[in-house]
């Protein structure tokens, strides 16, 4: 399970989001504002992990680690 926390006006947020959708990659949304923990965004969870920012290549470990990525 993939799940992006994001706030609307983060645009790293929505390039992140549609980076996945390019890929196939099924994710769900949560707002960040609901998440006292999390102070900046994007924030993507996978399998348990964090990874902030739009990194894309811890992403992709960790998509890879999950066996997500192909």
């Amino acid at each position: 399970m993939i799940t992006i926390y994001t706030t609307p006006t983060c645009a790293y947020c929505h390039a992140l989001m549609e980076w996945l959708d390019e890929k196939g990659i099924e994710y769900q949304e949560k707002s960040a504002m609901d998440e006292p923990d999390i102070t900046a965004v994007p924030v993507t969870e996978i399998d348990g992990k964090r990874i902030e920012g739009f990194d894309r290549p811890g992403i992709k470990r960790a998509l890879k680690d999950a066996g997500l990525w192909k």
